[in-house]
C-alpha cells in the first residue's frame, strides 16, 4: 500500500470521529496503520505523525526545559545599548513638554551610531514619522537641534495610513527599499490608530500594540511610539500614560518624560522594560539647542561578571568540531552537552561581548558546533 492511500486513510479516520481523538488514541490509529507499511525512512514518518497531530483541534505545541535549553535562539541586538532594543517602545509624556525634540535627538544619534548621554548606539536607518508637524516645521526644529551637521541615513515623512488602512504596507515597503533600517519612530500613537468605539478599551489597545510588535518582530526592527500622559496623578508613574495598561501591557518597554515644573529645564527619564534595566535618567534642556542633555543616572547598571569558560570559547575563532571536541580542546572538566546548553544560552553575548558567531547544527554526522568572528 503507497504511503499516500496511508495519508487518505488516516484522514478519513481523522473526520470519523470528527476531530475529537485524543493524541493518544492518535497514535494508536497511526501505528496500527504503519504496521503494514514497509517506510524506509523513520524520520519522515515521525514528521507525518506530527503533522497529523498538528491539524487536531486539541493540539498545544509544548517544549520541555530540555528543548528550549537545546535551541539557539535568535537575540534582540540593541538599537541603543542598555536602553533600546527590537519591539514596541512608548514614549509618552505631557502635550508640549519636549518629546518630539527628544525623539528626533535619539533618531539622529542612531542614525550616525553616535553615543546618545553615554549610551552607544548601532548605526542603521531610521525613519521618522512626524504626524503631527510639516516640513517647514521640521526643518526649523532640526537646524536648532543639530545645526548643518545632516545625516542621509534619517528619514522623515509627515503623513501615513492609519494602522488599519495600510501602514503595514507603507512601512514594509519602506524596510525593503533600505534594508538597514532598525528604527521607526511614529510620532503619534493617536494619529495611526483605527477611531471607533472601543478605541480606549483594554483589548483594542491591547490588540494595536500587539499588531505593531507582530510587524517589528516580523522585520527585526524597534517601533518608537510617541504618546501622551493623563493629567490624573498615579502612585506608578507609569499608570499616567493615556489609555489603559494594555498599551504599557503589551509594548516592551517604554519611557516616561516628566519635567519638575512646567516651565523649567530639568526632567526625569524613567525607563522600564522586558529587556532593559530599570532605570530613572535626568536630563536637562539647553535654551539655546532644545536639546536634552544628559545629568545623571539613579541606576548604576548591572553588567554580567566574566565568564572563563565563554572567554575560553572566544579565544576559538573560526573552529567547527563535535561537543565533545571542543571539550577536549578547551581542556575543560564539563559534560559536553552541559557545555552545549551554556554556548546556546549564551550565543547573544558570545556575540556582543566577544564578536563570536556561534552556530549549533545536527547534520546525519551528529551535533556540530561552528565558530566564526562577527
Amino acid at each position: 500500500m503507497s504511503i499516500t492511500n496511508e495519508k487518505a486513510n488516516v484522514q478519513m479516520l481523522s473526520a470519523s470521529t470528527d476531530n475529537e481523538q485524543s493524541l493518544n488514541q492518535t497514535n494508536q490509529s497511526i501505528t496500527s496503520i504503519d504496521d503494514g507499511v514497509n517506510i524506509s525512512n523513520e524520520e519522515t514518518l515521525d514528521w507525518e505523525k506530527e503533522m497529523y497531530k498538528m491539524s487536531l483541534p486539541s493540539y498545544m505545541h509544548t517544549m520541555s526545559m530540555s528543548e528550549i535549553y537545546d535551541t539557539v535562539y535568535q537575540t534582540k541586538q540593541p538599537i541603543i545599548e542598555n536602553l533600546l532594543y527590537g519591539g514596541v517602545y512608548i514614549l509618552a509624556g505631557a502635550p508640549k513638554l519636549g518629546k518630539s525634540f527628544l525623539v528626533a535627538e535619539i533618531g539622529y544619534h542612531v542614525s550616525r551610531g553616535i553615543p546618545i548621554w553615554g549610551y552607544k548606539t548601532n548605526k542603521c536607518t531610521v525613519l521618522y514619522l512626524a504626524l503631527e508637524d510639516n516640513y517647514s516645521r521640521l526643518q526649523t526644529r532640526l537646524y536648532r537641534l543639530f545645526g548643518t551637521d545632516c545625516t542621509d541615513n534619517l528619514f522623515f515623512s509627515t503623513s501615513a495610513n492609519q494602522l488599519a488602512c495600510g501602514l503595514d504596507k507603507q512601512l514594509k515597503g519602506f524596510i525593503e527599499e533600505h534594508k538597514d533600517t532598525k528604527l521607526i519612530i511614529i510620532d503619534t500613537l493617536q494619529k495611526i490608530r483605527e477611531c471607533g468605539g472601543e478605541s480606549y478599551s483594554y483589548s483594542n489597545d491591547y490588540e494595536i500594540i500587539s499588531k505593531l510588535k507582530d510587524f517589528a518582530d516580523e522585520h527585526g526592527i524597534c517601533i518608537l511610539l510617541v504618546h501622551h500622559t493623563r493629567k490624573q496623578q498615579a502612585d506608578d508613574r507609569f499608570e499616567m500614560i493615556s489609555g489603559t495598561t494594555g498599551i504599557l501591557g503589551s509594548a516592551d518597554g517604554a519611557f516616561l518624560l516628566q519635567k519638575d515644573k512646567r516651565y523649567g529645564l530639568n526632567a526625569t527619564l524613567d525607563v522600564v522594560g522586558r529587556d532593559i534595566q530599570d532605570q530613572r535618567i535626568h536630563l536637562i534642556k539647553d535654551e539655546d539647542t532644545l536639546r536634552w542633555n544628559f545629568d545623571k543616572s539613579e541606576a548604576e547598571l548591572w553588567k554580567e561578571p566574566p565568564d572563563p569558560i565563554l572567554e575560553a570559547v572566544a579565544g576559538l575563532a573560526n573552529w567547527k568540531g563535535s561537543p565533545t571536541e571542543l571539550v577536549d580542546k578547551l581542556g575543560l572538566d564539563i559534560k559536553p552537552n552541559v557545555l552545549t546548553f551554556k554556548l546556546n544560552i549564551n550565543a547573544g553575548r558570545l556575540q556582543n561581548e566577544y564578536g563570536i558567531i556561534y552556530k549549533n547544527t545536527r547534520p546525519h554526522t551528529g551535533r556540530l558546533i561552528e565558530l566564526s568572528t562577527a
